[in-house]
């Protein structure tokens, strides 16, 4: 796909805990183009992976707007979020989220599936992307048997797998 511009506009994130409010976001302002790439630095705690998660479409901003392309991330209901997250963005998780009862290929896979990508398409695009990320013999198998930065290899792949035009990457270095 068509890599795609990002625009934040004074994006504020807070959360209540307890009788307390933490701002998490205040007022963050970003543009990337298309196609460019962007590191986002700052110590534990001061935002980074909630950024992610809202550009990823996994949380909601209090205040701002969000564009990515021609959508308005923040006016998207529920049902258009899923599109959005299955279609729009690609996301390599801090934690890797693969599921450990699933074989690398089907790590893969499973983003494939749920686009409704035909068996022999989704298995042919799962050999790519395994060889590209240096897996192609280790497709079947399951994370526990595989090192920390052969799962985020994996957990790339996946991410990769239906071409996303934005690709959010969360402590991509961290295994």
């Amino acid at each position: 796909m068509t890599a795609v511009p990002v625009v934040v506009d004074s994006l504020v994130k807070a959360y209540k805990l307890g009788r307390v409010e933490v701002q998490a976001l205040r007022g963050i302002n970003l543009k990337v183009e298309g196609g460019g790439m962007v590191s986002i630095i700052g110590p534990s705690g001061s935002g980074k992976t909630t950024l992610l998660n809202i550009l990823g479409g996994l949380d909601r901003a209090t205040a701002g707007n969000v564009h990515v392309g021609n959508t308005v991330l923040t006016d998207l209901d529920p049902t258009r979020l899923v599109y959005y997250r299955r279609q729009i963005v690609g996301h390599i998780f801090q934690t890797l989220n693969l599921i450990p009862t699933l074989t690398a290929a089907e790590n893969v896979e499973l983003p494939m599936m749920a686009m409704g990508t035909p068996g022999g398409a989704r298995s042919a695009r799962t050999r790519e992307l395994l060889g590209i990320v240096g897996l192609a013999d280790r497709h079947d198998h399951k994370p526990d048997e595989l090192s920390g930065g052969e799962q985020q290899r994996v957990a790339i792949a996946a991410a990769l797998a239906n071409d996303p035009p934005l690709l959010l990457a969360d402590e991509p270095t961290g295994e």
